[in-house]
């Protein structure tokens, strides 16, 4: 048996964040998957920061990833800011120094990928830095050099109809192609093509067949449910997940899905580490098909 974890949204509570970053006006966080549980690569969690709210500059031994739920966030780094909306996500590399800021009259929350775990006897393997220079914040556009980084997603993203090159924010290709199989989308957001390396971050939907059947991977899976209702099984152990539950597959976790609600259901999912270049899915039906045509149990 393997390690996983169900987070239901009813548990949500919020806290001061730890560690350097205690004290950052406005701001609060839910962990969720951290260094008190089985996790060693991911680190994931929601964040707000309530208006005229700021973090202050500093630095990560670990690769971060925001997704924006509500609200707005400027996101600072040097030389160049981005405000985040609703659909907006970004990426911040290993010890690239920023802050954050709140300049609207709103509340903000978002999603955060740690990767690797950050490490709570190791300062949370953050450190502070001298304030960075703030710039004129400019929307995030993922054909604009200055927000290179930083993309958004859409119902419109997702949806196999809207995939024409005139519809496309970035001229179609395998890379930037929406993947559509057995009643899945997949769309990717976070990834080697926006620089990262230890990590990937994407939208999942599923239309109301939609399945995946029992598969384990060689990293670690973390769901944040967005929309729709999905069933869930992890080690045997079943669930239905629904919007604002998180749940945590650890690697070699036996793990399947399949949409019980009435429209599509869509979820944020985070890998950790990248996938390998090959062998990423270890699905079970093949290997027990190996199994019968060796003479096997089924």
């Amino acid at each position: 048996m393997t390690d996983h974890l169900v987070a239901r949204r009813t548990a949500l509570d919020w806290a001061p964040p730890p560690g350097p970053l205690a004290g950052s006006p406005g701001l609060e966080g839910w962990s969720v998957v951290d260094a008190a549980t089985a996790a060693v690569h991911t680190g994931f969690g929601l964040s707000r920061l309530a208006p005229g709210g700021a973090v202050p500059a500093h630095v990560h031994s670990y690769e971060e990833s925001l997704y924006v739920l509500d609200g707005q966030v400027v996101v600072q780094t040097p030389g160049e800011a981005a405000r985040l909306g609703p659909g907006d996500y970004g990426l911040i590399p290993v010890g690239v120094p920023h802050s954050l800021r709140n300049d609207r009259e709103a509340e903000a929350r978002f999603a955060r990928l740690s990767a690797p775990l950050p490490r709570p006897e190791h300062d949370l393997d953050t450190q502070l830095v001298p304030e960075v220079a703030q710039t004129v914040p400019v929307p995030a556009d993922v054909r604009d050099p200055r927000t290179r980084r930083y993309g958004h997603i859409d119902a419109a993203t997702m949806d196999p109809a809207q995939q024409t090159q005139d519809r496309l924010a970035v001229s179609a290709s395998m890379r930037t192609a929406l993947l559509v199989y057995s009643g899945i989308s997949v769309k990717m957001m976070v990834d080697s093509d926006l620089g990262a390396v230890l990590s990937t971050m994407f939208m999942v939907q599923y239309e109301p067949d939609g399945l995946a059947g029992a598969h384990d991977h060689p990293f670690e899976e973390t769901y944040l449910i967005l929309e729709g209702a999905v069933e869930a099984s992890f080690d045997g152990a079943t669930y239905v997940l629904e919007p604002g539950d998180v749940a945590w597959a650890g690697c070699g976790c036996v793990h399947g899905f399949r949409n019980v609600g009435d429209g599509p259901v869509r979820w944020l999912e985070t890998q950790a580490p990248q996938p390998p270049g090959r062998y990423s899915y270890r699905f079970a039906r093949d290997w027990d098909y190996l199994r019968q045509q060796l003479g096997g149990d089924a």
